[in-house]
């Protein structure tokens, strides 16, 4: 089995913007939903293929942004007591969630 990411440069250019358009409207706040997002825009662009029969199989991401407020009011409060050195720690773990509320379809 083989991963392919479908990531088209539009995409990305298209999520940044959007993401550094919300940075500066919320003056950073979204920062810290931005990972549950960026995990997301790349799962769900992603595709597992079996060599054998050569069958693709889309991922899908289950995470909704929204939906994890109380883990994203946690890790705010440690990025603010650590001075930012949590927010490394922070994207890390939404990443290892995200993986882990992942399917292949």
């Amino acid at each position: 089995m083989t991963i392919k990411a479908n990531l088209s440069i539009f995409d990305i250019i298209g999520h940044l913007l959007l993401w550094l358009v919300l940075s500066i409207l919320t003056l950073g706040i979204a920062l810290f939903f931005f990972p549950y997002s960026f995990a997301r825009f790349v799962i769900n662009r992603t595709s597992v293929i079996d060599q054998t029969t050569g069958a693709e199989r889309k991922m899908v991401c289950d995470i909704n942004i929204f939906s994890n407020i109380g883990h994203i009011i946690l890790w705010i409060l440690i990025s603010l007591v650590t001075f930012g050195i949590g927010y490394i720690f922070y994207v890390y773990r939404v990443w290892n969630y995200a993986l882990n509320n992942s399917r292949v379809q």
